[in-house]
């Protein structure tokens, strides 16, 4: 062999031996997300569900890929992308705060592991065989919050107790919490002496009609009911509620955040980090069903005093001295 025609053969060797050794490296996994509502709606929970995965060593771009799928509200499109993910073999999909997305994924796949963070019971709603041993391929956190319901009503009570006509505020295209809220609040409200309305809405078009019925229906307080539709539009709702003059509590605290008067529930940016965790131990190799179903029980009462006073009302001491935070 020439000299020339070696270092020829050489210097495309060196070209080619990276380039081989690149191929070889494994591709990194890819993790769907499965999202009821849209990003900008959703960012505080994205950085603690990016918290949670790199507590397990994983960053995203650099080696884990999230595939995106935002309903944008629209729950019947939820199908279709989780059966898109499952196309693309995902090695897991996530289905934080969204009912809906739970039930699409795990239609979608019986072998993909999948989780999830909700309002709802998971035994209940069939989503796992049990907390303890999850069994299938569903593992995740519920939060609490369907059984906070009664809880979030004597807090309201306890707030305004001169108001005898309650609302509760449910989302009929999420049956599994809104047929569930609409079956326990009332028996506590009878408890207490209260008359209760349940209201729909079901997209954030409808807002403006159940605002309307409740100062035709007189009502002295509302309850919004867990859904992550109206999680991402608490500021809206809180605007509505102040707007005209209801006293309102929800579960989530970024609606007293937003300027709603009261919120009594989980910490969702704790139930979004854990999803993040178990995610991550998920890509390292753990199976779903030996991971039990981890409880955030997490509980917290936010009182916005400024919206208070907007509304005329004097809080009572005794429930300012258990709120874990005030909004001045």
């Amino acid at each position: 062999m020439r000299r020339r025609e070696f270092i020829t053969l050489l210097g495309g060797a060196t070209v080619a031996w990276p380039i081989a050794a690149r191929a070889q490296q494994p591709a990194m996994p890819v993790i769907g997300y499965l999202g009821g509502q849209s990003p900008d709606l959703w960012a505080s929970r994205l950085r603690a569900f990016r918290q949670g995965l790199s507590e397990t060593g994983y960053i995203e771009g650099r080696n884990v890929v999230i595939e995106y799928r935002w309903a944008e509200g629209h729950y019947d499109r939820l199908p279709a992308f989780a059966a898109d993910l499952v196309r693309r073999q995902v090695s897991v999909i996530v289905a934080p705060g969204s009912t809906p997305a739970i039930v699409a994924a795990k239609a979608a796949t019986a072998t993909i592991p999948i989780i999830f963070l909700t309002a709802a019971d998971p035994v209940e709603a069939g989503l796992v065989a049990s907390l303890n041993r999850p069994g299938g391929n569903l593992t995740g956190v519920p939060v609490l919050s369907l059984e906070l319901g009664p809880k979030v009503l004597e807090v309201l009570h306890e707030s305004v107790p001169t108001a005898n006509i309650i609302a509760l505020l449910v989302n009929p295209t999420n049956p599994i919490l809104a047929e569930t809220q609409s079956r326990d609040l009332p028996a506590t409200a009878g408890k207490l002496g209260l008359q209760l309305h349940v209201l729909h809405a079901s997209t954030e078009r409808d807002f403006d009609t159940v605002f309307a019925t409740l100062v035709q229906l007189r009502v002295g307080g509302l309850v919004i009911g867990a859904e992550t539709l109206f999680t991402s539009r608490s500021e809206q709702l809180a605007a509505l509620a102040l707007r005209h003059a209801v006293p309102a509590i929800y579960q989530f605290r970024e609606f007293a955040e937003a300027g709603g008067l009261m919120s009594y529930g989980a910490n969702l940016t704790d139930g979004h980090r854990l999803v993040g965790v178990y995610t991550g131990q998920i890509l390292k190799g753990e199976k779903p069903s030996d991971l039990p179903v981890q409880q955030s029980t997490k509980v917290e009462l936010v009182i916005n005093l400024k919206t208070a006073k907007a509304l005329g009302l004097v809080v009572p001491p005794a429930l300012l001295a258990r709120a874990d935070e005030v909004i001045e």
